[in-house]
């Protein structure tokens, strides 16, 4: 690593020390300042572009540029006549002013070089080709290397630290934006320019009279080429071990339909679309009364299915199919849709210690210590439609309707071994689904007088199934709380469980214009939400009779209807001045809540004021402050509120409490993002503050079984279990969170450089054990890269991200670093190969020792004569044959540490037909 560093730095000193500076400013006839104007420099020995620049607010432009080398300046401007001089470099900087003469012609400015990078009003423009060195194969691989945009580790896209809400082809969405799904998928090699829409807004009528200032998408163009073709690629492979994979992918775009194709089959650990992936994709939904208030969240009500550590586990087959496609039947009415299939099984291995923390009651004695094995097969198929229709008949209306469905079947066999209660079989299965339904209509009846309605509708069935199968233990005192038969050879006690809901989210607008500079918004909205749940704990005998827990301390089984209504009045007044756009508003709440269970109803009524206040200065096009503040009321679901017992897992009961209330919370927000394209400085940060009042938390009750020790009941003594009773309740202390994030990067010519931080910090209360626990975490995340962008020399990105975290639980203290340093490195060569190489290495300690450190290292070499649709890649993943990860947890319970087993190293090779 640090001889790689070294050469680096070296490389990049070179470079500086061999080139000189030419700057000064573009001027129009009559002297003022040309913003935007671009600046370019041939080379006229090899004809090559080797510098360019954009005029900053002052209109100063700077190129780096070759010492002792004959250049050709271009100069140009819109509505300009384009200037063009030849200069000589020295080895000293040369200072060059330009004026600008008015071009009356009005045709476009002709370069001989296309820009890499041009702004057109609120519209960013790369040239795709300007950034390419031929090693890309995705469009993920040519973002990471245009100035000003980072892909994040979920595979986002980020632009000036602000996330992309939308990725288009050819201005048609791509299976609805997902900037995932096109990040890994669209071939590199099809793309002509990349266009960042900032200020976007998917209702052109709306976009004078709300705020889209941190509100951006990309839209894709294609090469001439893949227009009005099919274009893709089919590539299959094999390796060792039975290995394979197998991804035909099929792209169509023309101006009145598109259609894209994505599939993949493999067992090599490359996942294209994960659990989270499914539960994070919106179909881009949003929700209708976001900005009202109100927070209520519908919870998925599994019983937390495991996870997969950084994408790893032992072994992962899986199989995906995607299809999306748009169709245009006439200029004013779009249908697009799309359906995705995602098929994974997966092996999982896990070894774990957990100490338990001590108890605050001096009689008490914490749980034993507890060693655990497990081994986890997960069969996950999950599918997702959607079908939409948006009708624009003229500039004055405009109508959509979407309809968007989840479908899964999961399941999910456990074989666990536990040194205090022995072998443990768990087995968990669910077939939910979901319809979400959207209707939107907006209306402008002249310049002054805007409407909009929006609404949606959400309709979920969820069934999870959970049953355990234990040996019979004196630490599962869980058999005495639910009455279990104890003439059995062991417990096999199960689970059923239902929660049905039914949500509407409706709000009226209503704008009036009062003047350029100034509207005043009226909102009138509701939500509605009906939702059952029902549960049931049961054990199943020997012969597998189900046997009813009548003799259970509490009930077992939950019927509960949960109501809630919210209907509100909001009043916003937006005003320009200067630099500065404020939107000072409020909304007015009248609430209602009601559950019924075991015979009677718990209602809750009352009014609610919410103020909230956004201020924005924008000191220039690209550089701007935003504060925001807003008071939040928050609602529970249904399941916090079932006062019967459910199971959380088999250590874990939860039950219910009829009485919560909601919580109110005060959230800040400020925020600073600068792009300089002077210098291509990027430059974001924020601050966040939030302070929930009666949140809710949570109350953990260990069970106790006496103490061998004490066999008289004189100086009797306790252990807990490791069983517990879980309970929510509304905190009477105030929690707060304060969390801080931000990024410099700025590029010198080939050389992109960032760092950036973040730091979070939080304190929340728990009861555990009738004792109140104040606990405090603080979490830094430092992070710096380093990349170059080559045409014609391999190139490098390294960096070095450090976290710390740091955990207060009052009676104890824990602080772990995790070190990771990386270097990715990749080079085209011989005019067909292709060789990349991703190394990772990570030290896990304390403030005493190194706990853990492991490293990865995967390895390509991929040839493709020039123009050849052929391409033939040696991959290899794990080639240091890492074989786990380790991971340590802290929580108001216990801590834990834990090894974690992937898949070993394997090599595959690959043959690709560039379609």
């Amino acid at each position: 690593m640090k001889h790689i560093l070294t050469a680096i730095l070296l490389l990049v000193v070179s470079n500086t020390f061999a080139q000189i500076k030419v700057e000064g400013v573009v001027k129009d006839s009559i002297g003022n300042p040309l913003e935007l104007a671009n600046v370019i420099a041939i080379n006229q020995e090899t004809k090559a572009l080797d510098s360019y620049g954009i005029t900053n607010d002052k209109g100063r432009y700077k190129l780096n540029l070759k010492s002792n080398a004959t250049y050709k300046l271009q100069v140009s401007y819109i509505g300009m006549k384009t200037f063009e001089e030849t200069i000589i470099t020295k080895d000293q900087d040369i200072n060059k002013t330009f004026t600008l003469q008015p071009d009356n012609t009005l045709d476009e400015v002709e370069l001989t070089y296309e820009m890499p990078v041009t702004v057109k009003g609120d519209t960013l423009v790369y040239n795709a080709d300007s950034f390419k060195d031929g090693t890309e194969r995705k469009l993920e691989d040519v973002l990471k290397k245009l100035p000003g945009v980072e892909i994040n580790d979920d595979g986002e896209i980020e632009v000036e630290g602000k996330a992309v809400s939308k990725v288009m082809v050819e201005g048609k969405d791509f299976f609805d934006g997902d900037t995932k799904l096109a990040t890994k998928n669209i071939p590199a090699d099809a793309l002509d320019k990349v266009q960042v829409l900032k200020n976007y807004d998917e209702v052109g009528q709306l976009r004078s009279v709300r705020s889209n200032e941190d509100n951006i998408a990309i839209n894709i163009k294609l090469k001439e080429g893949k227009k009005n073709f099919w274009f893709g690629e089919i590539t299959a492979g094999a390796g060792p071990d039975e290995r394979y994979l197998v991804h035909p992918k099929l792209f169509y775009y023309s101006p009145k339909y598109s259609l894209n194709i994505i599939t993949d089959m493999n067992n090599i650990g490359e996942i294209p679309f994960t659990r989270r992936d499914y539960f994070k994709f919106s179909g881009g939904f949003r929700g209708v009364n976001s900005n009202s208030g109100t927070s209520f969240n519908v919870a998925t009500s599994d019983m937390g299915f495991l996870t997969m550590r950084n994408d790893k586990a032992k072994a992962i087959d899986t199989k995906f199919g995607a299809v999306n496609f748009s169709y245009s039947p006439k200029k004013t009415w779009d249908l697009s849709g799309f359906a995705i299939y995602s098929g994974t099984r997966t092996d999982m291995q896990e070894n774990s210690f957990r100490q338990y923390a001590q108890p605050e009651d001096e009689n008490q004695i914490a749980p034993p210590d507890e060693s655990t094995t497990s081994k986890t097969h997960q069969k996950s198929d999950l599918a997702l439609f959607k079908l939409s229709s948006s009708y624009k008949p003229n500039a004055n209306n405009h109508f959509d309707y979407d309809v968007f469905g989840r479908v899964s079947k999961q399941s999910e066999f456990t074989d666990f071994y536990s040194s205090v209660l022995d072998d443990i079989d768990e087995t968990q299965e669910q077939n939910p689904f979901s319809i979400n339904q959207n209707i939107n209509y907006y209306y402008t009846l002249n310049e002054k007088n805007i409407f909009a309605f929006e609404a949606q509708h959400l309709w979920q069935d969820e069934d999870p199934f959970y049953n355990a199968a234990l040996t019979q233990s004196e630490q599962f005192q869980f058999s005495q709380v639910l009455g279990l038969d104890t003439n059995q050879s062991g417990y096999n006690v199960a689970q059923d469980k239902r929660v049905k809901t039914n949500k509407v989210d409706a709000k009226l607008d209503y704008w009036y214009v009062l003047n350029q500079k100034s509207n005043i918004n009226f909102t009138l909205g509701t939500l509605l939400s009906k939702q059952q749940f029902n549960s049931e704990i049961y054990q199943i005998l020997d012969n597998g009779n189900k046997y009813e827990l009548e003799d259970a301390e509490s009930d077992v089984e939950n019927d509960i209807d949960y109501g809630l209504s919210d209907l509100y009045l909001g009043i916003h007044y937006r005003l320009k001045t200067g630099i500065f756009t404020i939107t000072p508003g409020f909304s007015l709440h009248t609430y209602a809540t009601k559950n019924t269970q075991f015979g009677s109803s718990t209602k809750d009524n009352f009014f609610r004021l919410l103020p909230d206040f956004n201020a924005r200065i924008q000191l220039k096009k690209s550089e701007n402050i935003n504060f925001n503040y807003r008071m939040q009321t928050t609602f529970t679901d249904v399941n916090q509120l079932a006062e019967g017992l459910v199971f959380n897992n088999y250590n874990s009961l939860f039950q219910g409490n009829r009485d919560l209330e909601n919580s109110l919370s005060h959230n800040l927000n400020l925020s600073y993002f600068s792009f300089n394209m002077f210098n291509y400085t990027n430059v974001f940060a924020f601050v966040n503050y939030s302070k929930r009042i009666d949140q809710i938390r949570s109350q953990s009750d260990f069970l106790l079984i006496p103490n061998p020790e004490f066999p008289d009941n004189s100086d009797e003594e306790f252990i807990q279990t490791t069983n517990r009773i879980s309970t929510p309740f509304n905190s009477n202390f105030a929690d707060e969170s304060v969390s801080a994030n931000g990024r410099f990067e700025r590029t010198f010519g080939k050389i992109k450089a960032s760092v950036g931080g973040s730091f979070s910090y939080s304190k929340f209360n728990q009861i555990i054990g009738g004792e109140r626990n104040i606990n405090e975490s603080f979490t830094q995340s430092y992070r710096t890269r380093l990349s170059t962008n080559f045409r014609k020399a391999p190139n490098f990105e390294i960096g070095y991200n450090l976290t710390v975290n740091e955990y207060d639980q009052g009676s104890a203290t824990n602080k772990f670093y995790t070190h990771s340093p990386f270097v990715n490195f990749d080079a085209y060569f011989l005019k067909a190969f292709t060789f990349k190489a991703d190394y990772s290495y990570y030290n896990y300690k304390n403030e005493v020792e190194t706990l853990n450190n492991y490293s990865f290292l995967d390895a390509s070499l991929a040839y493709q004569k020039k123009d050849s649709k052929w391409e033939y890649t040696l991959g290899v993943t794990n080639l240091l044959n890492t074989e786990s990860l380790n991971q340590d947890n802290t929580n108001t319970l216990y801590t834990s540490t834990s090894e974690y087993f992937i898949q070993p190293r394997y090599a595959v090779l690959s043959v690709k037909y560039n379609l």
